[in-house]
Protein backbone atom coordinates (compact mmCIF):
# COMPACT_ATOMS: atom_id res chain seq x y z
CA UNK A 1 0.00 0.00 0.00
CA UNK A 2 2.82 2.57 0.79
CA UNK A 3 4.70 1.89 -2.75
CA UNK A 4 1.11 2.06 -3.90
CA UNK A 5 0.35 5.98 -1.94
CA UNK A 6 4.24 6.91 -3.23
CA UNK A 7 3.18 6.24 -6.71
CA UNK A 8 0.32 8.66 -6.47
CA UNK A 9 2.30 11.14 -4.75
CA UNK A 10 5.02 10.93 -7.54
CA UNK A 11 2.13 11.50 -9.92
CA UNK A 12 1.21 14.57 -8.24
CA UNK A 13 4.25 15.91 -7.99
CA UNK A 14 4.88 15.28 -11.50
CA UNK A 15 1.49 16.27 -12.54
CA UNK A 16 2.07 19.74 -10.64
CA UNK A 17 5.39 20.16 -11.93
CA UNK A 18 4.15 20.25 -15.44
CA UNK A 19 1.42 22.70 -14.61
CA UNK A 20 3.86 25.54 -13.49
CA UNK A 21 6.27 25.06 -16.19
CA UNK A 22 4.15 24.88 -19.18
CA UNK A 23 0.23 25.42 -18.34
CA UNK A 24 1.26 28.91 -15.36
CA UNK A 25 -1.86 30.41 -15.76
CA UNK A 26 -3.34 27.31 -14.59
CA UNK A 27 -1.96 27.75 -11.07
CA UNK A 28 -4.60 29.82 -9.42
CA UNK A 29 -6.38 26.22 -9.77
CA UNK A 30 -4.48 24.56 -7.75
CA UNK A 31 -5.57 25.77 -4.47
CA UNK A 32 -8.78 25.14 -5.20
CA UNK A 33 -8.52 21.69 -5.85
CA UNK A 34 -5.94 20.81 -3.00
CA UNK A 35 -9.09 21.88 -0.81
CA UNK A 36 -10.26 18.44 -1.32
CA UNK A 37 -7.70 16.66 -0.06
CA UNK A 38 -7.44 16.93 4.05
CA UNK A 39 -6.24 20.07 6.41
CA UNK A 40 -3.20 18.90 8.55
CA UNK A 41 -5.44 18.67 11.42
CA UNK A 42 -4.48 15.87 13.63
CA UNK A 43 -7.97 13.39 13.03
CA UNK A 44 -7.29 13.57 9.32
CA UNK A 45 -4.66 11.40 7.31
CA UNK A 46 -4.06 11.57 3.72
CA UNK A 47 -6.27 8.59 2.37
CA UNK A 48 -5.63 6.89 -1.02
CA UNK A 49 -9.14 7.97 -1.99
CA UNK A 50 -8.16 11.58 -1.82
CA UNK A 51 -4.99 10.97 -3.53
CA UNK A 52 -6.82 9.38 -6.34
CA UNK A 53 -9.38 12.48 -6.55
CA UNK A 54 -6.80 15.08 -6.65
CA UNK A 55 -4.29 13.07 -9.37
CA UNK A 56 -7.41 12.74 -11.38
CA UNK A 57 -8.41 16.32 -11.30
CA UNK A 58 -4.54 17.76 -11.94
CA UNK A 59 -5.18 15.42 -14.95
CA UNK A 60 -8.51 16.73 -16.15
CA UNK A 61 -7.57 20.27 -15.14
CA UNK A 62 -4.46 19.78 -17.89
CA UNK A 63 -6.53 17.82 -20.32
CA UNK A 64 -9.48 20.76 -20.30
CA UNK A 65 -7.16 23.29 -20.93
CA UNK A 66 -5.22 21.81 -23.50
CA UNK A 67 -8.71 21.04 -25.64
CA UNK A 68 -9.34 24.70 -24.67
CA UNK A 69 -6.12 26.07 -25.60
CA UNK A 70 -6.47 24.89 -29.39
Amino acid sequence: MEKLKTNVLSEISALTLEIEQDYPELLKYLDETRSTLPHGNENSSMDMKSLEDYRETLKELIQSYGKNRK
